[in-house]
Formats: structure tokens, C-alpha cells, sequence
């Protein structure tokens, strides 16, 4: 192998590394965030954010589960990742309470991350 080989393999490695922890991340975040619209006076108010949140974790798990065994389809799954974590942000930017606000910063950190991942194996 290669040096130059070798510093690309580490470096897709440490790509790979860094989104399935952003997605897990994200995962726990709107799992949270979901939760507490769920328990919030406004629930009804709430439900487009909760179902987003809800979809974005169960892709962003999936996700993760795809990297972590290195599927063949982990970019797709990225791709799609991606698209679930932009809905769930944008529409928990739209709430003004500190569980979405974070829940919104953790799917555009994930968001971000599956992109580059996704064109790192394309």
C-alpha cells in the first residue's frame, strides 16, 4: 500500500468515524427533542416537529448501522440521512425552545456530515 493510499484510507476512516458519531448524536438529540414536544402544554402545535424528529432518528440509526458494517449502500443511506436531517432542523429552527434549537444544531452538524461522506464514496 502506498502512502498516498494510506493517508486516504485514514482519512476516510476518520470520516467515516466522525458521521456515524454525528449521527448518533443527532439520533439521541431528536429522540429528546421529541420527547419533550411530546410532554410540552402545545403537543398538537408540536406534532409536525415530533414526527420529523422521529423519522430523522430512526435514519440517522440506521444510518450509523450502515457505515458501521461498511454496506455497499451507505452512501445512499447518507444521501437519505441527509435529507431527514435538513426536514427535522428546519423545522425545529421554527421553535423557539432549547431542546430544538439543539436538536436543530445536531441535524445540520449530521446533515453536513452525511453529505461529505456521501460524496466521499460516490
Amino acid at each position: 500500500m502506498t502512502t498516498t493510499t494510506t493517508t486516504t484510507t485514514k482519512s476516510h476512516q476518520s470520516l467515516l468515524e466522525t458521521c456515524i458519531q454525528n449521527c448518533l448524536d443527532c439520533l439521541r438529540e431528536c429522540e429528546q427533542c421529541g420527547t419533550a414536544c411530546l410532554t410540552s402544554d402545545m403537543v398538537q402545535m408540536m406534532a409536525q416537529c415530533i414526527k420529523l424528529c422521529r423519522d430523522c432518528a430512526d435514519t440517522c440509526a440506521l444510518c450509523a448501522r450502515f457505515m458501521a458494517r461498511n454496506s455497499d449502500l451507505h452512501a445512499q443511506m447518507c444521501a437519505v440521512c441527509a435529507e431527514a436531517c435538513d426536514r427535522c432542523a428546519t423545522e425545529c429552527e421554527k421553535h423557539d425552545h432549547d431542546q430544538c434549537k439543539k436538536c436543530a444544531q445536531a441535524c445540520r452538524r449530521c446533515a453536513e456530515s452525511c453529505r461529505q461522506m456521501a460524496k466521499a464514496t460516490a
